[in-house]
């Protein structure tokens, strides 16, 4: 995001116009209140149950505003689960484990701690992948996005494993991301020991896979 201004510099100079810093700074900003609605918006209401309309006046941009940086409502669906991804599997999953645990095992099993304090949360809001997979379809452009998002958690699993040791990853991921999905869909069942559940069975997947 740093680097946009002046790339949008670069490309005014070499066309002969000139871009004030300001206006791009301004342009910079409103995106990211744009980005920052639907990542609420859709984080805790779905896709189809928010209109433009609703991006606009949470935003406090300008109809057209939104349109110039986002063309259509699919842009700012895929938008989002981009925003998703670096928010909450690098920047809170995969930051933490790694903030939490030096060993990789650990690190593995961190994630139902991180999981339990996030589905202890007021504003818990199930897996937004999984949602939008679910609420679109794997047709849809947002629907195959979100498969693409959930293998870079899988990756993530996959990396810890390798780093771990542990024998036949393939077998040991696809297990281990059924516990953390399971896990999700429990806590928003009311379960609100879903995540314990989920490293109680964890710990021992471990250990067949040693």
């Amino acid at each position: 995001m740093a680097d946009a201004p002046s790339k949008l510099g670069e490309v005014a100079t070499t066309i002969g116009v000139h871009v004030r810093p300001e206006a791009q700074v301004g342009a910079s900003a409103a995106r990211e209140r744009i980005l920052d609605a639907c990542y609420e918006l859709f984080s805790h209401r779905g896709i189809r149950a928010v209109g433009v309309d609703e991006i606009v006046a949470r935003s406090g941009v300008a109809k057209a505003t939104l349109y110039r940086h986002f063309p259509s409502k699919n842009d700012l669906i895929l938008a989002f689960l981009d925003l998703r991804e670096q928010r909450w599997t690098r920047n809170f999953v995969e930051a933490e484990a790694l903030r939490r645990a030096e060993e990789p095992e650990q690190r593995l099993l961190a994630i139902f701690d991180i999981y339990d304090e996030w589905f202890h949360r007021e504003d818990f809001e199930a897996c937004s992948f999984v949602n939008v997979l679910l609420e679109l379809g794997r047709h849809h452009p947002a629907g195959a996005a979100s498969i693409r998002h959930l293998e870079q958690i899988r990756s993530m699993v996959r990396r810890f494993a390798e780093e771990a040791g542990l024998r036949d990853a393939d077998s040991f991921v696809q297990s281990w991301y059924i516990l953390m999905k399971g896990s999700i869909v429990a806590a928003a069942e009311g379960d609100a020991h879903a995540a314990l559940r989920g490293k109680a069975m964890a710990r021992t997947l471990i250990e067949q896979h040693r």
